[in-house]
């Protein structure tokens, strides 16, 4: 029990000083929002890019991946969709991340691990990869802010 304290401990002044940094262009207003940078994102998936964000054609990005392979939430927060009614998705995850106006979703999953409602941490695992409504086993993953899409890769960590 007591060694899980100091990595929460040490995570906490990361964090604060994480907070200000906004990468160019993220936002795609001159002054970000305060909240935009309360999201701290990481890499759904451990895959590679196979398509990358187009605001005509792809509303996210997608991810390359073999069936079950891990898919985390890409930050903290709340689940508040698990469902296949939204067509072209598959079975599918949407996050509303804390008190932010961003919310990630996390499409065509073979298997989901959480519910409605359930609080979910930034890395916990939340579904398995699959093809579910899709030509091959891949994660679309995107992130809306204020209900519009945005490129995810202007928000997640450098790998």
């Amino acid at each position: 029990e007591k060694p899980a304290a100091p990595p929460v401990a040490a995570s906490a002044p990361a964090a604060a000083v994480s907070k200000p940094e906004v990468k160019p262009g993220a936002g795609g207003d001159a002054k970000p929002a305060a909240d935009d940078a309360s999201v701290e994102w990481v890499w759904p998936s451990a895959g590679k890019v196979i398509a990358g964000f187009n605001d005509s054609s792809n509303k996210g990005v997608d991810i390359a991946g073999n069936v079950g392979d891990p898919v985390v939430a890409a930050g903290a927060g709340r689940v508040v969709y698990v469902g296949t009614g939204v067509r072209g998705y598959g079975n599918l995850v949407i996050v509303k991340h804390n008190n932010s106006n961003f919310i990630s979703a996390y499409a065509h999953n073979s298997e989901v691990f959480v519910k409605e409602g359930q609080t979910v941490q930034k890395g916990q695992k939340i579904a398995a990869l699959g093809n579910s409504d899709a030509d091959r086993a891949k994660l679309h993953f995107e992130i809306r802010r204020q209900g519009r899409p945005v490129d995810p890769l202007k928000y997640l960590p450098n790998r």
